[in-house]
């Protein structure tokens, strides 16, 4: 399955989760060929995290916005109190039930990625605690994308890194650095970029 044209990752971070994310967006090369978009749980609070993860990154980031297309090279935050959906060239926001006690939540952007970009979806689980993320992890894979866990032993907040590894059989669990530098290679060569490395030649 491949509906969509730009290789799209979605992350899933809450307690414990920004220095990973800091680590993942200061690896992003330019140009990048990929879509990235970022659950935090702020719930409805205000929120600076795409000022604070701009820091690291040399490509722009943003709040995602309704109705506004999906570009390759720009990283995308969830806004306060809205689920982010992916449709095939645009994005949507919503203020549908919480998921996990959480909105925005990981799970629905997750499945919506999946449903509608297929095999270019790559969803990553970090620190965080509760369970959002693994539910949607498991519709990545049914659809064909890849999916990949922090190592819980690394993570500050162990709980959704451990949902995710119980609920779907992640590609990988990697500390974070190994993350960013998939992440990177992605960005660089999409999804192709796993078969030619040795350590997922046999994902692909």
């Amino acid at each position: 399955m491949n509906r969509g044209n730009n290789t799209i990752v979605v992350i899933a971070a809450s307690a414990g989760g920004l220095n990973p994310l800091r680590v993942i967006v200061a690896a992003l090369p330019v140009p990048c060929t990929a879509s990235v978009f970022i659950v935090w749980h702020i719930g409805a609070n205000p929120s600076i995290l795409p000022s604070i993860l701009q820091h690291s990154s040399a490509v722009p980031v943003v709040f995602a916005e309704d109705g506004i297309a999906i570009l390759a090279g720009h990283v995308y935050v969830a806004p306060p109190d809205r689920h982010v959906l992916l449709h095939t060239t645009t994005m949507s926001l919503s203020a549908g039930p919480k998921v996990h006690f959480a909105r925005p939540a990981a799970d629905p952007m997750f499945i919506s990625a999946a449903e509608t970009h297929g095999n270019q979806v790559i969803g990553i689980v970090l620190s965080g605690g509760d369970g959002d993320g693994a539910d949607g992890l498991l519709a990545i894979k049914q659809h064909g994308g890849k999916v990949f866990v922090q190592n819980p032993d690394e993570a500050l907040a162990p709980s959704m890194p451990h949902a995710a590894i119980m609920t779907v059989h992640p590609d990988a669990v990697m500390p974070v650095k190994a993350i960013a530098t998939t992440v990177r290679d992605l960005c660089s060569n999409g999804v192709q970029a796993l078969s030619a490395d040795p350590v997922f030649r046999d994902l692909a």
